[in-house]
């Protein structure tokens, strides 16, 4: 039976502009499992990366509120002691842009025991050392005694993503957050890092959330998703679930936007608009309702909600029983 690793709660993720705060993250609950992949995914600015870092206490200026329950612990409020005893131990995090996570200065091996010595104190040099090494050739990298004593700028992006995968798993976290961590790679790269992390993640049993607006990823990588707009989680459910059975309008455009090999269409569906700013987010009613206008405005609910409509599926307002794409007049149709 798998165990509940990670709870969050009515979590809101707040920033200041000008005198006012406006949430990024807004009434988010979600649950992970240990040796399960969660993938939170979205368009550019929907709050994934906010909803990541909130976990990991890295925002500096933000106002939490809610609960973030971890390994017996709750998050919010907690220390900036206690936070540093867990990132890198309990808690491990791989950085979308591993040449700007990386120190430019620093050796890769210097970088590597950096992480292992914070949290292991007690280990001797060559203790650190030969984990290093292990550690590079569990993350695939070729010669790892001579990576060891290079500087990032001289890997390419692969295996500075590689590297970072290494101090992350350093410590053999019980939880992964992966934000991105095939954006800037190329397809067999991708697809390398992707099988790498799923292997870490079996080999640990740890729980491991990604981020991503890629859905291909998503298909190939996930246990179960949460797919978040404007800040909110609109529908979340098992992997085959979503892909065969989605039904919150914003989930069903993402899908619809993906080229099929099993229908001619002479063009892709482009889904209106784009993610309000924070600043003039929506912040009463259904906040999709801008960018499918072909809706009834008495389809939406005044104040959405997540409904279970099946066992671990959960979707927001009622919007998605009238849903149907222009041009489609039978509404709450699948195709």
């Amino acid at each position: 039976m798998q165990k509940e690793l990670l709870k969050i709660e009515r979590l809101s993720t707040s920033f200041r502009i000008d005198d006012h705060y406006y949430a990024a993250v807004d009434n988010v609950s979600i649950s992970l499992q240990s040796n399960e992949i969660l993938a939170v995914v979205g368009e550019s600015g929907s709050g994934k990366s906010a909803l990541a870092f909130s976990i990991m206490g890295l925002h500096t200026r933000a106002k939490l509120n809610g609960d973030i329950h971890f390994n017996g612990e709750n998050l919010v409020g907690l220390s900036t002691v206690k936070y540093n005893k867990m990132r890198g131990k309990d808690m491990g995090m791989i950085f979308q842009d591993p040449l700007s996570a990386l120190n430019p200065l620093m050796q890769i091996g210097t970088q590597i025991e950096e992480a292992i010595l914070l949290h292991n104190s007690e280990f001797s040099k060559s203790n650190r050392t030969n984990r290093v090494i292990e550690l590079l050739e569990k993350v695939g990298i070729p010669k790892p005694q001579i990576v060891c004593n290079q500087y990032p700028h001289e890997l390419s992006g692969g295996m500075r993503q590689r590297v970072i995968i290494a101090i992350a798993m350093a410590n053999d976290p019980k939880l992964l957050i992966a934000d991105e961590p095939t954006t800037a790679l190329d397809v067999t790269i991708q697809l390398q890092i992707l099988d790498l992390i799923k292997k870490l993640k079996n080999d640990s049993k740890a729980g491991v959330i990604l981020i991503t607006h890629d859905l291909g990823v998503v298909a190939e990588m996930a246990d179960r998703v949460a797919v978040m707009y404007a800040g909110e989680i609109v529908e979340i459910a098992d992997v085959n679930t979503l892909f065969t059975k989605a039904l919150h309008p914003y989930t069903r455009s993402l899908l619809h936007s993906i080229p099929s090999a099993n229908e001619v269409k002479s063009k892709l569906h482009v889904i209106q608009g784009m993610v309000p700013s924070l600043k003039h987010l929506p912040r009463e009613g259904c906040r999709f309702r801008s960018r499918i206008p072909w809706i009834n405005e008495s389809a939406h609910e005044s104040d959405p909600i997540l409904h279970e409509v099946a066992p671990g599926h959960w979707v927001r307002c009622t919007c998605y029983k009238q849903f149907h794409f222009p041009g489609n007049d039978r509404g709450g149709s699948q195709k």
